[in-house]
């Protein structure tokens, strides 16, 4: 991958501690703004983080519109004015992926907007469940830019364009993106990397495979282009990209080993008796669905030829 950096213009600061807020959006950068759905929970955290992506004078790309949830909607589009203060200045709706905390408000936000914009990502697999059902107006290829140019007698180019680079993560979903701001050198990264709690890999939408392959995708992208933060679909901003991949991906091969121990341990056992050896450091009440990035382990052990297929 090309180095990119002399191209990035690093944010002075951006506030990796501002606290999540649903009512009003919560400024992270010149270019980046998050408002944070109510709609917290186990797999969610504090909610669905919906970022705000532009200024006035270009309009804003929305990524990940969220739940549906009117309230939620209808503050993404008071918080995209336009240059006279008015609402709704949207340009491109994005979402990461096609699972039901990120996707459903896409279409009625676009229906607020009288130019419609087009909603973009990657249309849902066929192993997607039934509440992941997605197909967007325009479908996100790998490496692919949206881009805003501001526009009118006080437009600044230097300080206003976005180009966002769309990269296809598989693992989480298999209809996953991540979003580069090139600007700003900021990688929002869906479920693919969360702060506060590994993501959940669920077979056979879900596989670990192409999660870890991805990592090494991501890595060497914020390497090219000199990302210092990650910003999740869920909790805060995470400071220091590569050391943050580098653990996450460190952290999913300590877990595969001790899954690969378990099945030794009891041969003839099931997911739901090894459960309980792999995860002995989480909490039992999180097994349920522990077993479900267990048999994504045990999935990918098995392509690895390293555990028996069944």
């Amino acid at each position: 991958m090309p180095d990119n950096r002399a191209m990035s213009a690093l944010p002075p600061t951006i506030d990796d501690s501002a606290p999540w807020q649903h009512d009003t959006p919560v400024r992270l950068s010149p270019r980046v703004q998050r408002l944070t759905a109510p709609n917290a929970g186990v797999m969610t955290g504090p909610g669905t983080n919906s970022y705000l992506i532009g200024t006035p004078q270009t309009g804003f790309v929305v990524v990940d519109p969220g739940p549906m949830d009117t309230d939620h909607i209808q503050r993404l589009w008071q918080a995209c004015p336009h240059p006279d203060g008015s609402g709704g200045h949207i340009v491109h709706i994005v979402c990461t992926h096609s699972h039901a905390d990120h996707a459903p408000a896409a279409r009625p936000l676009q229906a607020l907007c009288p130019q419609r914009p087009p909603v973009w990502g990657l249309p849902s697999a066929p192993t997607a469940r039934a509440n992941s059902q997605f197909t967007p107006d325009q479908s996100l290829q790998n490496e692919e830019l949206i881009t805003l140019i501001p526009c009118g007698p006080e437009a600044n180019l230097a300080l206003n364009s976005v180009r966002l680079r769309a990269i296809h993560t598989p693992g989480h979903a298999a209809n996953h993106l991540c979003l580069l701001l090139e600007e700003e050198a900021l990688l929002f990264s869906g479920d693919h990397i969360l702060n506060g709690s590994t993501t959940v890999i669920d077979p056979p939408d879900g596989h670990m495979g192409d999660y870890l392959h991805s990592l090494d995708t991501l890595s060497s992208l914020c390497e090219a282009h000199g990302v210092r933060y990650i910003l999740p679909a869920h909790g805060n901003v995470l400071d220091g990209a590569l050391a943050t991949i580098a653990k996450l991906k460190a952290h999913r091969l300590q877990r595969e080993a001790k899954v690969l121990a378990a099945m030794q341990a009891l041969p003839k056992g099931s997911p739901k008796e090894w459960v309980p050896l792999a995860y002995d450091d989480v909490d039992a009440r999180l097994w349920p669905l522990a077993q479900r990035s267990l048999l994504a382990h045990v999935e990918h052990l098995q392509e690895l030829q390293q555990a028996p297929t069944p």
